[in-house]
């Protein structure tokens, strides 16, 4: 397979014949193999590993985002990634970074809903006013 790991600016890694992907999805664990059907699935920030003759098994620390499988292609689009040797420091670095960040955009979204429904029944009361 050929695995390209894109975040919103630039290109992280593309590793030509990989055996093997394991992603964290919404429903568990997804693992892919050269011919598995083409598939999606929605990325939860954690661990994904994958595999070639050269590297041997690599793992990421992945933000949430998106894999897609067509044919021998593996795409894989993500907020943000980190490279690592070590599983304790990776599975550190998901805690730290991306569920942190994702704490963080619920009190902004929590807020903005404040401020919207604020304005509404601000608006409502001067229509009506």
């Amino acid at each position: 397979m050929n695995l390209k790991i894109l975040l919103p600016f630039r290109v992280f890694a593309e590793k030509k014949d990989v055996k093997r992907i394991v992603a964290h999805t919404l429903q568990g664990s997804l693992g892919l193999l050269p011919h598995r059907l083409d598939c999606t699935a929605a990325l939860t920030p954690g661990i994904l590993a994958y595999e070639t003759e050269a590297e041997g098994e690599v793992f990421l620390a992945i933000d949430q985002g998106v894999l897609v499988k067509a044919g021998a292609d593996v795409l894989v689009s993500v907020r943000n990634a980190i490279g690592g040797t070590d599983l304790d420091k990776l599975h550190e670095a998901v805690k730290q970074e991306f569920l942190t960040v994702d704490e963080q955009e619920k009190s902004v979204r929590a807020v903005l809903a404040k401020m919207e429904s604020g304005l509404i029944r601000r608006l409502r009361e001067f229509q009506h006013g």
